[in-house]
């Protein structure tokens, strides 16, 4: 059945296709075996031409999300999405849990910095103060799930991207400084299109969405610890804001 959708101004056409493609696979839209309906059926049911639902299903491919069969059809390679929990002990690979197998972070730079404002306000510290800013990706299964930006207090911190190296975690890496626990003190979201760095390093198609946290975690006793903005790809990432952090 064909869908009126709201179009969307700016955003291009195969694009909101693509995305509209992507909400339905959550609800089913694949057979039992995933193959997709047809691009004549797709095309009545969003109410464009074939090429723009060609176009869509392209870019969902090099996304990871589709394979193309020769003859045979369109297939969903794997689960669209998955439910990444926001909470007072938000981590990781607790929050990917089963719904993916391999689960690692990596580091992409580091480097020292005068604390921003933002930064600042969110460890306690006064502007200009120097911080250690760690650039990782998380990986579930290989594919990146998400691309944060952290600051730690350089003065506390200054070996953190040595230990995040070697273990891919910065919950395991703030072991190694005797922070056995911290919870996520305030979280931030807002949702906007993706800059062409984070399209490359999330594997995104042009005009893909991300939604993007501030946080602060912080010691039980409320110290602060870390500042982060993380991108969670939208297209494959839910977000799910439990109720000890919303009160």
């Amino acid at each position: 059945m064909e869908q009126n959708l709201q179009r969307r101004s700016g955003v291009a056409l195969w694009r909101q296709i693509a995305d509209s493609i992507s909400s339905d696979i959550v609800r089913n839209i694949q057979d039992p075996n995933g193959k997709l309906p047809g691009e004549i059926a797709l095309a009545a049911r969003y109410g464009v031409n074939r090429h723009t639902v060609r176009t869509a299903l392209r870019a969902l491919s090099e996304q990871g999300l589709l394979e193309t069969r020769h003859g045979d059809g369109t297939y969903v390679l794997r689960k669209p999405h998955v439910v990444y929990p926001l909470g007072r002990r938000t981590r990781f690979s607790d929050g990917i849990g089963d719904q993916a197998g391999a689960k690692r972070g990596r580091l992409v730079s580091s480097m020292l910095e005068p604390a921003e404002t933002n930064v600042a306000l969110g460890l306690a510290l006064h502007p200009g103060t120097q911080v250690l800013r760690l650039d990782t990706i998380s990986e579930a299964d290989g594919y990146p799930m998400t691309r944060s930006t952290s600051w730690f207090d350089a003065g506390r911190f200054a070996t953190m991207a040595d230990f995040f190296s070697r273990t891919g975690s910065i919950t395991a890496a703030l072991k190694h400084y005797g922070i056995e626990d911290y919870f996520r003190k305030s979280t931030r979201i807002h949702a906007r299109h993706a800059t062409t760095a984070e399209i490359a390093e999330l594997k995104l198609s042009a005009g893909a969405i991300v939604l993007v946290t501030h946080a602060v975690n912080a010691t039980p006793e409320g110290e602060p610890l870390q500042y982060s903005i993380t991108r969670f790809p939208a297209d494959k990432v839910t977000l799910s804001i439990e109720t000890d952090i919303a009160q």
